[in-house]
């Protein structure tokens, strides 16, 4: 029995490792790509900010691997660090759908009330603001070191939990509506841009959500189940975030032809400076 438990959380271990480095690759090149040359439109903002959130996840996973494989013993901080991106690429994923979802529903109405620079601005509250929330409930709830004070965890464990949860039903339904509102109501013709939406929303609904019932119960699971369960969702999410680039290849390529990845990128994220039918755009600067 112990055997075949030790092959298995091996085998898990280097699927972790193998999928963090191919999305550590992946999401090198969008953000080198995105970063460098493909000029940034108010969705193209939030994309590089959500491969920047990703690219840290990953990295740090991976270094942790390599810590926990070289010492043979994990530590809860390592845990905290990591959810720290995961929770940035959660808000950055639920503000990019939500305006996404907002300029295809309500096109006129949302590029006259769009302030200036919102993408900008929410992308740079999140930097700001997810950390010390997180590093913040992980203190109190002795993540970050051994003691633990019960009532303050309680309290800020539930807001963390509440509002990521809100934040994971934001991005898939704005995903789930967009697809709807696309393939049922709209008379344009369909963006390239709505499957990155739809796959992202699918993709966390399928990979994140397990890493972040991980965040919810760790306070409550005991360590046997915690110790099953952890390593299925810490692959799940490397999965999450390392698929990501893979969309927006899919979305931006051309059947039967050959294109460099700029290309391809270019394609996917055209959409990027459109803001809602009839032809309505932002400059491209207007972020």
């Amino acid at each position: 029995m112990f055997g075949i438990w030790g092959t298995f959380s091996s085998v898990v271990f280097y699927l972790t490792l193998a999928v963090g480095l191919g999305g550590l690759l992946g999401n090198t090149l969008v953000l080198w790509h995105l970063g460098f040359h493909i000029k940034k439109g108010p969705f193209a903002t939030y994309v590089l900010h959500l491969t920047a959130a990703d690219l840290l996840f990953l990295g740090c996973q991976l270094a942790f691997s390599a810590v926990q494989a070289a010492l043979g013993s994990e530590h809860s901080l390592y845990f905290a660090v990591t959810f720290v991106a995961f929770s940035v690429g959660l808000w950055l994923l639920a503000a990019f759908s939500a305006e996404r979802c907002l300029s295809d529903l309500f096109p006129t109405c949302y590029q006259g009330c769009r302030p200036r620079h919102t993408s900008g601005v929410v992308c740079g509250l999140s930097w700001a603001l997810v950390p010390p929330a997180v590093l913040l409930t992980a203190n109190t709830c002795g993540l970050l070191h051994k003691s633990t004070r019960p009532l303050a965890c309680l309290r800020y464990h539930a807001a963390s939990v509440a509002g990521l949860l809100a934040l994971a039903c934001t991005a898939f339904t704005a995903g789930l509506l967009l697809f709807v509102w696309v393939a049922c109501c709209s008379q344009r013709q369909r963006p390239r841009f709505y499957g990155a939406v739809l796959g992202s929303g699918l993709l966390l609904l399928v990979c994140g959500l397990p890493y972040l019932l991980c965040w919810a119960l760790r306070p409550y699971l005991p360590s046997f189940l915690l110790s099953t369960f952890f390593p299925l969702a810490t692959l799940l999410a490397c999965i999450h975030c390392s698929a990501r680039p893979l969309i927006y290849f899919m979305v931006g390529r051309q059947p039967g032809r050959r294109e460099p990845l700029r290309a391809v990128l270019r394609r996917s994220l055209e959409e990027g400076a459109q803001l809602g039918a009839g032809g309505v755009s932002l400059p491209m600067g207007r972020v």
